[in-house]
C-alpha cells in the first residue's frame, strides 16, 4: 500500500500543478483587462486568469480557465487536455487613444 502511494502522489502533485496555468509574462502585459466587442467580453488577469464569453444569437459561448502559454500572438487557454487557441488577428496595440486587439474575428477594445 504505501508503495503505491508513492507512485500515486507525484503524478496528483503533477496533475494540481498543470492545472494552474501560468501567470501572463511580463512582456504580455498589454494583453491584460478587460476587452469588450460586438458581444464579446475577453478579461485577461495578470496572474493568468482567462474569463471569455461571446453571444451570437441564441447562444452564448463562455471559457474560463487558467492561461497555458502564448503560440506567436495567439493565447492558449484550458486545463490538461482541454484546451482553447484564440485567434489573435492583431496583437494589443494602440489606436486613436484606445488599445484595441482582434481575437477569434472580433475586434475588441480594452475599458480604461
Amino acid at each position: 500500500m504505501r508503495r503505491r502511494l508513492r507512485c500515486v502522489l507525484p503524478a496528483l502533485v503533477l496533475a494540481i500543478v498543470a492545472c494552474e496555468g501560468q501567470p501572463l509574462p511580463t512582456e504580455r502585459g498589454d494583453y491584460a483587462g478587460m476587452w469588450r466587442g460586438d458581444g464579446v467580453e475577453l478579461r485577461i488577469d495578470l496572474d493568468g486568469t482567462v474569463s471569455y464569453r461571446r453571444r451570437s444569437g441564441t447562444g452564448t459561448v463562455s471559457i474560463d480557465g487558467p492561461l497555458q502559454g502564448f503560440d506567436g500572438d495567439d493565447f492558449v487557454v484550458g486545463v490538461m487536455v482541454v484546451k482553447t487557441t484564440f485567434d489573435v488577428g492583431a496583437p494589443p496595440q494602440q489606436r486613436e487613444g484606445r488599445w484595441v486587439m482582434t481575437v477569434d474575428g472580433a475586434e475588441l477594445v480594452r475599458d480604461p
